[in-house]
């Protein structure tokens, strides 16, 4: 007989959840999970490997524990005056901001996110076993300064997320909204800028509102602009306080050697990791434009992803695509989807998939 979950002890609170999880599928086109799905450049890929190799000759002695090295080359790439007690790390933002939920939501505590946002805010703060409210965008996924701050004024949560630019909408969020909630709420607001290089060049960072703001954090990540998604790097900047919490929660040695190994050595080569971002930009833009030719509502993105609107059937679209060898994400945005801005190869093949599918399937 095949033990099922439901047969297990399972925490109350987790029964009937499911897993986070996008389709994987060993298609041609595969723009569903904002990869950054440029090669790492060979020059900075032979960096890594041999400074991953010199790392292997010490894998039988435990890392870093504080990955010092990587703190401070963080700090510096951020700038900002920036120190590296300031700065922390993960395997990807999302342990980062579960080490932040560990240490100020939990049992009987609050999290909070103006939906939709990114799905594994509500699961990781589940996964802590504290409560997840959702609050409300406008039509066109924006917040406003005054909206987000009574939203958050009346909920008083522990913690509050704010996306910027958001996922899966790709939203950008100003400062005013980030200033505006921090005001109203006594607890911990994380400004998750995972797309943050995407943004237009003269975008302020929620970095510089980080003095005399305790309980503000900024995360980001290697995954996107960096190419970086295998590797597992996430990090945050926040007042060394704020930090010093979250080394009540982390496992020990929690970032390995070779982690610390490989981000050292790509961000030796932050200028040239970087470069292909203006490339993937001008393929977002691209499609914008194309996809409202084609009679779509693209939104305006400052991330590495176009959200459209207008799609009749979402399903029977993301099939039709699926059957071309293009994998794209359906979000669960009624009559909307959501696409990855590719190489320029990878984005015509996109556009001309969606095209032979016919307008607004």
């Amino acid at each position: 007989m095949t033990t099922r979950l439901d047969d297990l002890p399972l925490r109350d609170d987790l029964r009937g959840l499911v897993p986070y999880g996008a389709p994987q599928a060993p298609l041609p086109i595969a723009l569903n999970v904002n990869e950054n799905t440029h090669p790492v450049p060979q020059e900075v890929a032979d960096d890594i490997l041999d400074s991953v190799a010199r790392a292997l000759r010490e894998i039988n002695r435990y890392p870093d524990r504080e990955f010092t090295a990587l703190r401070e080359a963080f700090a510096d790439y951020l700038g900002h005056g920036l120190t590296a007690e300031q700065i922390w790390a993960g395997n990807g933002s999302n342990e980062v901001l579960q080490h932040l939920l560990q240490a100020f939501a939990g049992p009987g505590r609050t999290a909070f996110g103006f939906a939709p946002t990114y799905s594994m805010y509500p699961l990781l703060t589940r996964g802590t076993g504290a409560q997840w409210i959702a609050g409300e965008r406008a039509h066109d996924f924006t917040v406003s300064p005054e909206s987000a701050a009574a939203q958050v004024a009346q909920v008083q949560p522990d913690v509050v997320f704010l996306c910027a630019p958001n996922n899966p909408t790709g939203t950008p969020m100003g400062l005013d909204v980030v200033e505006a909630v921090y005001d109203a709420t006594d607890g911990i607001v994380i400004v998750d800028e995972a797309y943050q290089e995407f943004a237009p060049r003269d975008e302020r960072s929620a970095l510089t509102l980080l003095p005399g703001r305790e309980r503000l954090a900024v995360s980001r990540t290697m995954s996107k602009a960096f190419a970086f998604a295998g590797a597992r790097v996430g990090y945050l900047a926040a007042d060394p306080a704020l930090v010093d919490a979250l080394r009540l929660v982390r496992l020990p040695y929690h970032l390995s050697g070779l982690t610390q190994a490989a981000a050292l050595a790509a961000l030796a080569h932050a200028p040239v990791m970087l470069g292909m971002v203006d490339e993937i930009v001008a393929q977002r833009d691209r499609m914008s434009a194309t996809l409202s030719a084609l009679g779509y509502t693209p939104y305006d993105s400052a991330t590495n992803f176009v959200l459209f609107g207008g799609v009749d059937d979402p399903a029977r679209t993301w099939r039709e695509l699926y059957d071309r060898g293009i994998l794209i994400r359906d979000v669960g945005i009624p009559h909307h989807l959501r696409v990855t801005a590719g190489t320029a190869e990878e984005t015509t093949a996109f556009l001309d998939a969606l095209a032979s599918v016919g307008s607004k399937v």
